[in-house]
């Protein structure tokens, strides 16, 4: 079994998160998102990984080699972003038997992609609430007979999970014409496949599509949530560490500090004095979390600097950034409902009543900045002191 990982695209609705790192690079729990669904197909039992890439393929390259977790490592480039049925197009050539397909910026549940290549061909599926937002999926004796995209009245809860085990013939079904969105679209090849064999749809227990800032919190609350403790960093003996907390060798904690798992500390990075990380929280390597700080549920990448006197809560925060002393984030709307992100220009409710701001590289807020719920910072901006922020910039 092959395993083709789509891994070209730029990422648009992650702004400003993915203007220099690929989506599928982003970090969830110490490892970029396009690893856990190689590791999800490594221990399904695949013989090789073809990565499809195209915007910043240096960094996919970089990590995951000529052989990752001792299976080779192919890679492919998607010329133009012309959809992902011409993403898999693209690796034809390294074809050479069943193949699966899976999205390197999702995140699968490893059990059910084991089962969805025991049942191949098959189709990951799973049972959402709001089944009119996916491609909802028919079945009649067991076998997939047609996918609705989006409908208005659906049938059934049991949609298209976003994962594909394709027999080797598909591999001359690839050639499909261009959809009414501009796109060679994997659906109508799926179409194709489910005219000619019996498809098994395979429920997952757990799938995410990590499309959009805040949903990088939710990967890290699922991943974070699944690690075991393993502390070999450098901790006070005055700080306390509770329940399941990662503290990588090279990080430190200092005294006074309190870590409540589920948290994970990288390499480099330092807590405290007398800091407080508690809430699903990654802070990345190389971050400093200072004196009087405390971040809660939030995600820090690298480089980042929350020196002293800050609170951060439920919030994405981005590469070589500095929080001036005082920074404080609100997280909350005061009159209940959801909090909103602009994503592309339009307003797209989090569905979470806690989310804080997203922050891109290289910003730099003055001291006592106050940042509005949902708030946007663009890679390179300033805020100045005692300023509070209620607009994206």
């Amino acid at each position: 079994m092959q395993a083709i990982v789509l891994a070209a695209g730029k990422g648009t609705r992650m702004k400003p998160l993915s203007n220099e790192i690929p989506k599928p690079m982003l970090t969830v729990a110490g490892r970029p998102i396009a690893a856990h669904t190689a590791d999800a197909a490594v221990d399904a039992g695949v013989n090789e990984l073809v990565f499809v890439v195209g915007f910043g393929e240096q960094k996919v390259r970089e990590y995951f080699g000529s052989t990752y977790r001792g299976v080779p490592v192919s890679y492919v480039v998607q010329e133009e972003q012309q959809g992902t049925a011409d993403a898999v197009r693209a690796t034809k050539e390294h074809i050479d038997g069943p193949f699966a397909v899976l999205y390197g910026d999702n995140l699968y549940d490893p059990d059910g992609i084991s089962k969805l290549f025991e049942a191949a061909p098959s189709i990951a599926s799973f049972r959402v609430p709001n089944p009119s937002n996916y491609g909802v999926l028919t079945v009649e004796d067991g076998a997939v007979v047609e996918i609705i995209e989006k409908p208005d009245a659906p049938e059934n809860d049991l949609v298209n999970g976003g994962a594909y085990v394709f027999p080797e013939e598909a591999r001359d079904m690839l050639d499909v014409p261009v959809s009414e969105r501009g796109e060679r679209e994997l659906t109508d090849v799926l179409d194709r496949v489910i005219e000619r064999f019996t498809v098994s749809p395979v429920i997952l227990r757990r799938w995410m599509d990590v499309g959009r800032p805040w949903e990088l919190l939710e990967a890290n609350e699922w991943k974070l949530g699944a690690l075991e403790r393993r502390v070999e960093g450098e901790v006070s003996e005055n700080a306390k560490i509770q329940g399941t907390v990662v503290v990588e060798e090279g990080a430190t904690v200092r005294g006074g500090s309190v870590v409540e798992g589920p948290a994970y500390i990288s390499e480099g990075a330092t807590v405290g004095p007398n800091a407080y990380i508690r809430g699903s929280t990654f802070v990345g390597p190389d971050v400093h979390v200072g004196h009087a700080v405390e971040i809660k549920n939030s995600v820090l990448f690298d480089d980042t600097n929350v020196g002293h006197l800050s609170y951060v809560g439920d919030s994405v925060v981005g590469r070589d950034v500095n929080f001036g002393a005082g920074t404080n984030v609100a997280n909350l709307r005061h009159d209940g409902e959801d909090v909103t992100v602009r994503v592309k220009g339009e307003a797209v409710s989090t569905g979470r009543k806690k989310f804080g701001v997203v922050v891109g590289d290289d910003v730099k807020t003055g001291i006592n900045t106050a940042l509005n719920a949902g708030v946007k910072l663009s890679e390179g901006s300033q805020t100045a002191p005692g300023e509070t922020v209620t607009r994206d910039r």
